[in-house]
């Protein structure tokens, strides 16, 4: 019985050398390419080939102060030097050599763990790696599909919170279909000792990241990664692939286009398109989506987390800023602007309504301040309590106003505002998104309209004064 025992012990070292030597003089065969790594929001192009290769990765961590908010730094502990991490697209077979290198000015061991990979910690085992050491370690793309991949150093929370976390797609081995443009999206939220807005380098707080209290929740790394200059461009007729990955490391985000509607949604990442016509998607934190819709019409499109305070509390908010022709057929734009005035009617204290006047405007300011800020900032300038800040009688606009630097008001109307700021007395701390698709003379006449409404009083802006002050920003 014991000699039959070690028998088959030794038939089975022999089938499993026979299996390893098989495999090595696959992997020997296959042709080899180095992987091309793209940061948010770009993307790497679609793989083309048919057959699977040996594909060479190579990431270096790096610990980074950049750009958490305006006026807010941050220390970031990232894989290759931004937040989120470079994407990574293999296809499904290739066999990946995975290089972790940890640069010599870290302070701290890292390792990876990649949700694409089959084997502990995925990862997470063979790459931990010291300041100023290399790792390697080899897996099978077996299973198609978008993935996050994210740093599992103890404490985990912690340098999952600190930025290390990025996205990994294993395409279809029968590929994808082609759309005009991809981009990659990743949703995160941090944790900083200071307020929302408060200046200066903030450093980490791990009784907020315990609590889930999140003072930030950004996309691809910072407040404003993706508005104003940074917005996603785009064009009618277009088809667009969001790779969605959602770093946390604690909460779930509610992905919303306002103004679109996902054709299809790969729900969690998976290959299957089993959504369509979907308005916000749930992606949970270390969970990923892909997302497919046409444009249609052109604007600038909203980026959500739909949990709407972070968008616009917290920072969760970005920008696809399409261009080309309108078709009134789909949407018209306003049509009508009339004044409603609610009136009691005669009979049984019912009440019926009255449409008077259709809305004219003294100056072409007044309309653009009407289309653009009077939904925060209301008719006369008066602003929401505690929530938007008034401009009529501001101090704060007054300040600017009366300046060297009167391009301070241009960069709040094209880059935005967010973070604490004291008008009259009394603190704001919220977002002002930035104002699209103005040229020079609407700039012009819209400051002017606002400085010199409602109690203000400043000298007329020029439009020689704005393309100085735009040539500045």
């Amino acid at each position: 019985m014991l000699r039959l025992y070690y028998l088959c012990i030794l038939l089975a070292t022999v089938v499993l050398s026979v299996d390893l030597i098989s495999c090595s003089k696959k992997i020997q065969n296959l042709p080899v390419e180095k992987a091309i790594l793209t940061g948010a929001p770009f993307v790497p192009p679609l793989i083309e080939r048919k057959s699977p290769a040996k594909v060479v990765v190579e990431l270096e961590v790096r610990e980074v102060v950049k750009r958490l908010a305006d006026g807010v730094d941050y220390t970031f502990w990232t894989f290759g030097g931004n937040v989120p991490g470079k994407f990574i697209r293999v296809r499904e077979g290739d066999f990946v050599e995975f290089h972790l290198a940890n640069h010599s000015s870290s302070k701290l061991p890292h390792n990876i763990d990649l949700h694409a990979v089959t084997g502990p910690g995925g990862g997470a085992t063979s790459s931990f790696t010291a300041p100023g050491h290399k790792s390697q370690f080899s897996f099978l793309a077996m299973n198609p599909g978008l993935y996050v991949y994210h740093c599992a150093t103890a404490p985990v929370g912690m340098h999952v919170a600190n930025g290390m976390y990025g996205l990994i797609l294993v395409q279809p081995k029968e590929g994808f279909e082609k759309v005009d443009r991809e981009y990659y999206v990743m949703q995160s939220d941090f944790y900083t000792e200071g307020a929302y807005g408060e200046k200066g380098l903030q450093p980490f707080s791990m009784n907020k990241a315990i609590a889930e209290d999140a003072t930030y929740v950004v996309f691809n790394g910072a407040v404003g990664a993706l508005t104003g200059e940074n917005a996603l461009p785009a064009k009618v007729g277009e088809k667009i692939r969001l790779f969605v990955g959602n770093g946390g490391p604690n909460l779930i985000s509610s992905f919303h286009v306002i103004g679109e509607i996902f054709d299809a949604v790969y729900t969690e990442g998976g290959m299957g398109k089993n959504q369509h016509n979907v308005q916000t998607t749930l992606i949970p934190a270390g969970g990923s989506s892909i997302v497919e819709f046409k444009l249609d019409v052109p604007g600038t499109f909203i980026i959500v987390d739909h949990s709407i305070f972070r968008a616009f509390s917290k920072g969760a908010l970005g920008m696809l800023k399409v261009e080309g022709p309108e078709n009134k057929l789909i949407y018209s734009g306003k049509e009508v602007d009339e004044i409603y005035i609610e009136s009691a009617a005669s009979s049984a204290g019912t009440k019926t309504s009255q449409i008077i006047t259709t809305k004219t405007y003294e100056n072409k300011g007044e309309q653009l301040f009407s289309q653009n800020c009077a939904m925060c900032h209301q008719d006369k300038g008066q602003g929401v309590a505690g929530v938007f800040p008034p401009l009529a009688g501001s101090d704060y606009l007054r300040k600017i106003t009366a300046s060297n630097d009167r391009s301070q008001l241009l960069k709040i109307v094209l880059k935005g505002l967010s973070g604490k700021i004291i008008v009259n007395g009394k603190e704001y701390n919220n977002v002002m998104t930035p104002v699209a698709g103005l040229t020079d003379e609407d700039l012009v006449e819209l400051l002017n309209y606002v400085t010199n409404s409602w109690g203000n009083r400043a000298s007329k802006f020029t439009a020689d004064e704005i393309k100085k002050a735009k040539a500045r920003l």
